[in-house]
């Protein structure tokens, strides 16, 4: 008797919402959790070459916390056009732009294709408790615990 492997096709996956609360959450394991859940990994369904993955929606980010001496030891570099790079820490990053840290944390935890440009363009993310998301009735999901 043959067994067929199920490879998912483009259009066919249907796609959930998910509501995350990141207040007092680990960057790190929030990132991991959230990037499995993007990709698509937490399905039996998962093909590679598909997007399989479904939307998160990603509330409070303001209070992430990072673990150790990170708030000041990890530097974002960023290249501006001109000689020398810009670098600031987590801590500058945060009180600027909060949503940048847990997007970038995510970036890089994703596959680097074109794939991955449109997982990432389910993740939303917002620095207080408000989202423009209630039509899509995002389903509240524990991560990073």
């Amino acid at each position: 008797m043959l067994t067929k492997s199920f490879s998912a096709k483009p259009g066919e996956v249907e796609q959930k919402w998910y509501l995350v609360d990141a207040g007092g959450k680990v960057v790190g394991k929030l990132a991991t959790e959230i990037a499995m859940i993007l990709m698509g990994k937490h399905r039996p369904t998962y093909t590679p070459h598909v997007d399989t993955g479904e939307y998160v929606v990603v509330v409070n980010c303001e209070k992430v916390v990072f673990t150790g001496r990170k708030w000041d030891k990890k530097e974002y570099t960023y290249y501006t056009g001109y000689t020398n790079l810009r670098r600031e820490t987590a801590r500058e990053r945060l009180e600027n732009k909060p949503e940048e840290v847990l997007i970038e944390a995510v970036r890089r935890m994703l596959p680097k294709n074109k794939l991955a440009v449109r997982m990432l363009e389910k993740l939303k993310v917002y620095a207080g408790p408000n989202h423009p998301h209630q039509a899509q009735d995002p389903q509240p999901k524990d991560l990073g615990v």
